[in-house]
């Protein structure tokens, strides 16, 4: 089973919002996306590993589901 979200979409708000954490408010991912947001995504240390987990797959939803193609 995978999420409703796309991954394409993902990557396209992380390339571009990434700093602000604006892939996980897309997700669902609200709490995340706020302390992202505060916090610079961790400095910018966490928007280049999140980068990498949207490319490879890894990164997941609120309910913890992949997303989709």
């Amino acid at each position: 089973m995978a999420s409703t979200k796309r991954k394409s979409t993902a990557l396209v708000l992380c390339i571009l919002g990434g700093m602000f954490g604006a892939h996980y408010f897309y997700v669902g991912r609200f709490g995340r996306g706020l302390v992202a947001l505060c916090t610079m995504n961790f400095f910018m240390v966490g928007w280049l590993i999140d980068l990498g987990q949207i490319i490879t797959g890894n990164f997941r939803d609120y309910y913890g589901l992949p997303l989709r193609h």
